[in-house]
């Protein structure tokens, strides 16, 4: 797989507005989909990006873009550097570089990454896109001057970062999360025990009072008994 031109969208402005390449071409040397890339030819995506010659640039040739325009079916290939560029090495601190062309959608990224993995740290975003810790708090919070026209937007798509960069920050960020505590059984709600007690209780006195309803029955015919035989043994004597 070969590598991305510099500057992609403005690359495939550039190439749109210059040559007569397809969608594909085009798409597949700027590592775009192709739909995105008719969506920049329709002026739904990458306005106001300024074109980038990629002849002027040396990473194609006019001979490499005149033999693609004849046949469809050429793919365009990225010239090799003059000049070897060392790669960034992502062990080293500090932000991520982003382009003065691609920085008006630094917010968006920055508001996708915010919902989409609420578990990364501000120094994670801060290392795929680029931005501050201010910057990121403010978005949080909704208070960034433009929070009412942001959209989430997705950084891998934007450019700014890479899938496997993005991808790494993610399984760190994991790994980091503390792992859930095992409580045990969970108690019973306060609703249900106070109910249990109130029932019981009530039981408790239906008992009673059922008990203490039978012991004045027998009182009272056993009273009774004693009268009717009291008043028996009268009579006889008269």
């Amino acid at each position: 797989m070969t590598a991305a031109p510099l500057m992609p969208k403005a690359t495939a402005v550039w190439l749109l507005d210059n040559t007569a390449l397809t969608f594909d071409q085009i798409a597949e040397f700027c590592k775009l989909h192709p739909l995105e890339v008719k969506a920049i030819a329709d002026g739904d995506a990458a306005q106001g990006i300024k074109g980038l010659d990629p002849i002027q640039t040396g990473q194609l040739s006019r001979e490499q873009i005149a033999a693609a325009e004849a046949n469809p079916e050429i793919h365009l290939t990225l010239a090799n550097p003059k000049v070897a560029v060392p790669g960034s090495d992502r062990s080293k601190k500090g932000p991520r570089y982003t382009p003065v062309s691609r920085r008006q959608d630094r917010p968006n990224a920055i508001l996708w990454l915010v919902r989409n993995h609420p578990e990364l740290k501000d120094s994670q975003i801060m290392r795929l896109v680029g931005t501050t810790k201010s910057t990121i708090a403010a978005i949080r919070d909704r208070t960034h001057w433009n929070a009412a026209n942001l959209s989430p937007m997705d950084p891998v798509t934007l450019g700014l970062c890479s899938q496997i960069d993005l991808d790494l920050e993610v399984s760190r960020a994991n790994k980091e999360k503390p792992a859930p505590i095992d409580t045990g059984a969970t108690l019973l709600p306060a609703a249900e025990t106070t109910a249990a007690k109130e029932a019981e209780e009530e039981a408790v006195a239906a008992a009673q009072e059922s008990k203490s309803s039978e012991d004045l029955d027998v009182s009272a015919v056993l009273a009774k008994l004693k009268q009717l035989g009291g008043k028996s043994a009268r009579d006889e004597d008269e």
